[in-house]
């Protein structure tokens, strides 16, 4: 059989080394360079908080206003008397204070447990809010994101696990910590 004039090796075909190994993921089409542009630049050394985008909420999200009734739910005997509604109300006037600066994330993880935040809540997280001592907040550290309530005294700061199974974050002159936004709400399955 003669030899093909097409195959054989190429330079510069197929993978390239790497000390990392890798794996395959599959994301959106329309997702793709999106996700190849932020590998692109951790790999260049680049803070987490230069390589994210955070999504802010629609500009223009569908208004749908709920039923709100007047009086407090009671844990106890309902009463008959109450079975009426009063106003509508919109979760996004309810819930939202700076609409440009608010997004979502889901919890993962057990160390914000006795603060009433549970793996698989999801938080409504503001950017535009200073964060301040005791407050909860969404921080980047070493280029992780993670949630604690924030301690800001007598020039120590660090952030505190709500679950002693959890060591607290000190930080230490050097160290690079961006707080990225203070929870205001969390949204619970039940």
């Amino acid at each position: 059989m003669p030899p093909s004039s097409r195959g054989g090796a190429r330079p510069g075909a197929g993978r390239k080394p790497s000390s990392d190994p890798t794996t395959t993921i599959r994301v959106p089409v329309s997702q793709k360079a999106v996700v190849l542009d932020f590998v692109k630049q951790r790999k260049a050394g680049l803070p987490l908080s230069h390589c994210l985008e955070i999504f802010a909420l629609a500009e223009h999200p569908p208004r749908q206003k709920f039923p709100f009734m007047s009086h407090a739910v009671r844990a106890g005997f309902p009463s008959p008397a109450d079975d009426y509604v009063e106003k509508r109300i919109d979760l996004n006037e309810e819930l939202i204070q700076h609409r440009e600066a608010t997004f979502f994330l889901r919890v993962k993880g057990h160390s914000m447990v006795e603060a009433g935040i549970d793996d698989g809540d999801e938080l409504i997280v503001d950017r535009a809010l200073v964060p301040e001592h005791g407050r909860i907040v969404i921080a980047a550290v070493d280029g992780e994101l993670t949630v604690k309530r924030f301690y800001q005294r007598e020039g120590v700061v660090k952030l505190i696990a709500e679950n002693p199974d959890y060591p607290d974050i000190e930080f230490r002159e050097g160290q690079e910590m961006l707080i990225w936004g203070v929870v205001t709400r969390i949204i619970k399955s039940v």
